[in-house]
C-alpha cells in the first residue's frame, strides 16, 4: 500500500509538471496551445507503443473509443489555452469541476447510485470551483477555458467508466493517445513553430511528464484498491500551487485558496465515503 501511495504522489506531481512545461511553451516561447496538446499525444503514443498490449489494433474500429478520444483532445486543448492566460493553480482548481460533472453524468447515464453524503460533498466541491472562477464578477477567458476543459474531462471520465468493462487500462491509455493525436493533427500542422532547442526540450518534457504520470497512475492502481488511492488525485492541486509559485511566482489570492480547500476537502471526503461504502458487504 505504501509503495502505491508513493507512486501516486509522484504521478500526481508529474501531471502538473507536464502542464507547467506546456505553459512555458505558450507564454514564453509563443507556441500555439493546439500544438502543445497535439505534440503531447503524439510523443505519448510513441512512448507508450512498446508497452501497448497485443491485439490493440482492433480497438480502433470501436466508435466509442474515438468519441472518448475526441473528448480528451478537446479537454487537453482547452486546458492549454487556459494555461496560456491564467495561473496554473487557478486553472487546475477550475478544471476540477470535471469529477463533479462526471458524477452527474454517471448518475444520469450509467445509473450509478446517489447517496446524500456524496451529493452534499460534490455540491461543496462545486462551491469551491465557483470561489475560484467567480462567474459574473471577474472571470477571465483563461478560467473559462479551464471550466470547459473540466467539462470535457468529466465527460471523458464517464466514458472511461462506460468502456472499462470491455477494454483493459493499457488499451484505454494507448488508444486515447493515438486517437487524440490523429484528431488534432490537421489543426496542429497549421500551427507548427520553428523548433529550437528550448522548444524541443519543453515539448518532450510536456509529453514525457504527462505520459509518465498517467502510466504511474495505472501502476499505482494495480498495487492498491482504487477507492484507497482516489483521494490522492487531489494532490495535483497542491503540486500545481507549488509549481506555479516556483516557476511563475504566482500565488493564489485568498478567495482562490479557500476554493482550493473546499475542492480538496470535499473531494477527499467523497472518495473516503465511497471507500467506506464499498467495504461494507
Amino acid at each position: 500500500m505504501w509503495a502505491a501511495v508513493a507512486i501516486m504522489f509522484i504521478a500526481m506531481s508529474l501531471i502538473p509538471a507536464g502542464d507547467t512545461a506546456g505553459k512555458l511553451l505558450t507564454t514564453v516561447h509563443g507556441t500555439e496551445p493546439v500544438f502543445v496538446a497535439w505534440s503531447r499525444f503524439l510523443l505519448g503514443s510513441l512512448l507508450a507503443a512498446p508497452f501497448a498490449a497485443r491485439g490493440t489494433r482492433h480497438l480502433f474500429t470501436d466508435w466509442r473509443l474515438w468519441f472518448r478520444g475526441f473528448l480528451m483532445a478537446c479537454g487537453i486543448s482547452s486546458i492549454q489555452y487556459a494555461l496560456q492566460a491564467a495561473p496554473i493553480a487557478n486553472v487546475f482548481a477550475a478544471f476540477f469541476i470535471g469529477p463533479i460533472f462526471s458524477f452527474v453524468l454517471s448518475v444520469v447515464f450509467l445509473k450509478e447510485r446517489v447517496t446524500p453524503v456524496r451529493s452534499i460533498l460534490m455540491f461543496l466541491g462545486f462551491v469551491g470551483v465557483l470561489m475560484v472562477v467567480r462567474p459574473g464578477i471577474d472571470i477571465t477567458p483563461g478560467l473559462g477555458y479551464a471550466v470547459m476543459a473540466g467539462l470535457f474531462y468529466g465527460a471523458f471520465l464517464t466514458s472511461s467508466r462506460w468502456m472499462s468493462a470491455t477494454v483493459n487500462p493499457k488499451g484505454l491509455l494507448f488508444t486515447q493517445l493515438v486517437t487524440c493525436s490523429l484528431i488534432l493533427t490537421p489543426f496542429a500542422l497549421l500551427q507548427l513553430p520553428n523548433i529550437t532547442a528550448q522548444i524541443g526540450g519543453l515539448t518532450v518534457a510536456s509529453a514525457a511528464f504527462s505520459m509518465l504520470g498517467n502510466f504511474l497512475l495505472l501502476v499505482a492502481y494495480s498495487r492498491a484498491e482504487a477507492s484507497r488511492l482516489a483521494p490522492m488525485v487531489y494532490f495535483q492541486l497542491i503540486a500545481a500551487v507549488g509549481l506555479g509559485w516556483l516557476v511563475f511566482l504566482d500565488l493564489p489570492d485568498t478567495m482562490t485558496l479557500f476554493g482550493l480547500v473546499f475542492i480538496i476537502g470535499s473531494g477527499v471526503a467523497s472518495a473516503l465515503a465511497g471507500a467506506r461504502k464499498g467495504s461494507v458487504r
